[in-house]
């Protein structure tokens, strides 16, 4: 059966990003968009932009092309955004897919979620980038995308851009908590993710908040999407369907 979904990136990325995932999906049959973020856009103010600014851009998005019945994926950063638009939009969504993807408790930021080692770096690099932050390579190559040879581990750093850190900071705004609303909710977990440490992992410490959710499981790493889009789209695909 064809179904709709929308894919939204993590922080650094674009949804341009996504679209080798987006082809596998779409050569299954499905109707697939990835937009691109307030906050990630070439000329956006990335020391001004906050997690409000994310979410209304994806809701414009969807509202813009008449999307209905959408399941909607949450990578990494992409969760706070679709946790805090799931609940305004209605009857246009049908499942919220998260793809080691952060589920925030209301008036939480991602910065509550994360190692406080992250979060002293990212100050660091706030404060010296006009609140913008980009992730070093050092952390990308050995905990984002370690089941990456070297040169594409290089390659896909090269296609990441400077993130607002607003987004990190500002608190999320739910009206219910993630467990109480009812649409249909997936995870999934890429068992060598080490971009959370396994000892704060993204499942099950952050899935669990979901209530009643689905579990899919896969090899590979925080960067499925450089190194094996073809899996991830399977695993989207068992996460998404009815």
């Amino acid at each position: 059966m064809a179904d709709t979904y929308v894919l939204v990136h993590g922080a650094w990325h674009t949804g341009e990003l996504l679209e080798p995932v987006a082809q596998q999906l779409r050569a299954r049959g499905h109707t697939v968009h990835c937009p691109t973020l307030a906050g990630n856009r070439p000329s956006d103010d990335r020391s001004r932009i906050g997690l409000g600014d994310a979410v209304r851009s994806l809701q414009a998005f969807i509202q813009q092309n008449g999307l209905a019945d959408v399941r909607l994926v949450g990578h990494s950063y992409g969760g706070m955004v679709i946790s805090q638009i799931a609940a305004g939009l209605g009857n246009r969504l049908k499942r919220l897919v998260y793809w080691n993807a952060f589920v925030p408790l209301n008036g939480q930021c991602l910065n509550d979620m994360i190692p406080p080692h992250y979060k002293a770096l990212f100050d660091q690099l706030a404060a010296a980038g006009n609140n913008a932050v980009m992730l070093p390579y050092p952390i990308w190559r050995e905990a984002f995308i370690n089941d990456a040879d070297a040169a594409l581990a290089e390659k896909a750093y090269s296609q990441l851009n400077p993130h607002p850190y607003k987004t990190f900071t500002e608190p999320v705004q739910l009206p219910l908590e993630m467990a109480a609303l009812q649409v249909g909710k997936s995870y999934i977990n890429c068992r060598q993710d080490i971009a959370l440490p396994h000892s704060l992992p993204w499942h099950p410490r952050l899935s669990e908040r979901l209530g009643l959710f689905r579990l899919v499981e896969c090899e590979g790493s925080h960067e499925l999407c450089f190194t094996n889009p073809k899996l991830l789209a399977q695993k989207i695909e068992e996460a998404g369907h009815d």
